[in-house]
């Protein structure tokens, strides 16, 4: 009776947590590119610079996610080994995340001061991320809870995410900007954002409780040889790895950038328009937030991902033949919308799947290895994630390059800057950006909707089949795996 109370509570404590971390997620990965074009007025060698910086931070990542999810594994203090951490990290991340923001800085003063704040970020961000998700494992062994737990928490996440997205553009795009102007809106939902992420993750860090087994066990020395062999020694995480890289390039290229400039750049500078078309965009994914587990007593992961991917390329097909056939703005956007809405549906359910995989692996090591391991796994879920972040911006700003995309942001840039010092109006500027927005040539727009529909699909393609094929954990072997560690225990 005592473990089901505490596994009530943990199902609302732990959740809520994430919801303030990923509205700082959002804000970070998908409008910081935005931000910057839209604000920062870059060159071509500045905005090489800015992905440059992004790509180097993935790299750094690769040495400092498994290192930090080492560190977490060693750590023994009264509050467990997770919860130091997810303190330190959020607060960390809240004061670089609104230095970015809020700067008047422009040029290459602010490329520096990006560069700092980008690998300030990784280091902070990777604190509490894996501490959070690394702290899935130690709440409960049950499969089942293991699924309630994490879909829970996908849930909150996708909430504060949600939220994020609609919010970030509405107040910072168009007549509805915070103080007029772009410039000053992110500052000040930087600042909104970086004093919820703490205050949310206060019901995990008060109210969650985890299995402290290990909280008397020596400390595990911090080195490469444990990480290497950990990640070398998992042929299941290393594979699990590789299919959510490929998943989460896939799923991220719409929202990273692409996709709101299209919007922008085909039907007006209207951050209200961007909102319906992720909110509608994102809205079939509560279904899945919500009936995951209950789907996932019914249906296999990989015959779930087989109809799921069914469902997404549909999607992305629709969006492609309105972008490419449909004449009329209004349909064509609605016919756009509900063509993100059926391949957004399909990823999401992707990323469900990913995460439960890469938890089970923790099992898995223990079976082969004799160790869980728990922290240093779950380190690799947010090295992969921000590796894929970077491929993202890689991809984008190549496309931004190529279809000429900075020759109009940086007007518009010039505008936002004049309207925030009180040069020209709000009425001049939106009128301005409008004629600007006009000078959009159809093979501009058309190159945008090809990256953001064609590149996609494929992707998620490729991580289904590669899923399908190398990924040896399913339900059946899982329990068997489970049961065999408590036949030796």
């Amino acid at each position: 009776m005592e473990d089901l109370k505490l596994r009530k509570k943990n199902l609302w404590m732990f959740p809520l947590g994430t919801v303030g971390r990923d509205m700082m997620y959002c804000l970070v990965t998908n409008f910081l590119l935005t931000y910057i074009l839209f604000t920062k007025g870059l060159t071509g060698a500045q905005l090489a610079a800015v992905t440059a910086v992004m790509v180097l931070a993935r790299v750094f990542d690769a040495l400092n996610d498994p290192v930090m999810g080492n560190i977490i594994e060693s750590t023994r203090t009264r509050w467990g080994k997770f919860k130091p951490w997810l303190v330190i990290g959020v607060l960390f991340s809240s004061v670089v995340v609104y230095m970015v923001f809020a700067t008047k800085l422009t040029g290459w003063n602010f490329i520096i001061l990006f560069a700092v704040f980008y690998f300030s970020f990784s280091i902070a961000y990777t604190m509490h991320d894996i501490s959070y998700w690394g702290m899935v494992p130690a709440l409960s062994s049950d499969a089942q809870a293991r699924d309630q737990f994490t879909s829970r928490a996908t849930l909150f996440a996708g909430v504060g995410g949600t939220l994020a997205s609609i919010l970030i553009p509405m107040l910072t795009t168009g007549a509805m900007a915070l103080g007029g102007s772009a410039n000053v809106a992110y500052g000040r939902i930087a600042l909104i954002i970086g004093i919820l992420a703490p205050l949310f993750l206060g019901f995990t860090v008060f109210g969650a409780q985890e299995r402290r087994e290990d909280r008397n066990a020596p400390r595990t020395s911090v080195g490469f040889k444990k990480i290497i062999s950990t990640v070398m020694g998992n042929d299941q995480l290393r594979w699990i790895s590789v299919i959510f890289l490929v998943q989460q390039v896939g799923n991220g290229l719409i929202v990273g950038g692409i996709g709101s400039t299209y919007i922008y750049f085909d039907f007006g500078y209207n951050g209200g328009l961007y909102s319906i078309f992720t909110t509608v965009g994102m809205s079939a994914t509560a279904f899945l937030m919500i009936f995951y587990p209950a789907i996932s007593k019914r249906i296999p992961r990989k015959k779930l991902m087989g109809i799921m991917a069914v469902i997404y390329t549909v999607g992305y097909v629709l969006m492609l033949l309105a972008g490419l056939f449909i004449a009329g703005s209004n349909l064509r956007f609605w016919v756009l919308v509900v063509g993100y809405t059926l391949a957004n549906f399909g990823s999401y359910s992707y990323y469900l799947i990913m995460m439960i995989s890469i938890i089970n692996t923790v099992e898995y090591n223990e079976y082969i290895c004799g160790s869980r391991d728990e922290a240093i796994i779950a380190s690799v879920r947010p090295f992969v994630t921000k590796l894929g972040s970077a491929l993202i911006v890689v991809i984008t700003s190549v496309s931004y390059m190529l279809f000429g995309v900075t020759g109009y942001t940086n007007q518009i840039s010039e505008l936002e800057s004049a309207a925030s010092t009180g040069t020209i109006t709000e009425a001049e500027k939106l009128t301005a950006i409008e004629s600007v927005i006009s000078g959009v040539q159809k093979g501009q727009s058309l190159g945008l909707l090809l990256c953001m529909t064609i590149i996609p699909c494929v992707l998620m393609l490729i991580s289904y089949f590669l899923y399908k094929k190398h990924y040896k954990l399913d339900e059946e072997e899982y329990e068997r795996i489970c049961q065999e560690i408590a036949v030796r225990k």
